[in-house]
């Protein structure tokens, strides 16, 4: 009785956070903050999700390809985001007036990778 009122805690724990996921990717302004909004929506919100069933069902088959499924999303997730992230600032696309700071911009390894990408073109 205890592990499913606390599965179905996790779960609409889970699902606010999807939810508040979406409104970050209809509202926020520029890639960059919609991708984090969308990276937090999947990592907390699946997760949460997930580890709900896992409360409800134990560990069972089931219960275990939900923690299989959690580990997968917590190794995944943020490096999707950081690999969509710095593809999308090497091909231009450009921070909202309302960013304070563009770390990239100041990224000596980036620079160097543009330089070298430009003596090869010669």
């Amino acid at each position: 009785m205890i592990n499913e009122t606390i599965g179905i805690i996790l779960i609409c724990i889970g699902v606010a956070f999807d939810f508040l996921g979406v409104l970050g990717l209809v509202r926020l302004p520029d890639v960059y903050n919609r991708l984090q909004a969308a990276t937090k929506c999947v990592t907390f919100g699946s997760a949460g999700i997930m580890l709900g069933v896992l409360f409800i069902q134990g560990f069972t088959n089931f219960g275990f390809k939900a923690v299989l499924g959690i580990v997968f999303i917590f190794l995944t997730s943020p490096v999707a985001a950081h690999a969509i992230s710095r593809a999308a600032h090497r091909s231009g696309i450009a921070l909202t007036k309302e960013s304070i700071i563009d770390t990239y911009a100041k990224d000596k390894e980036l620079k160097e990778e543009l330089l070298i990408g430009e003596e090869t073109n010669l």
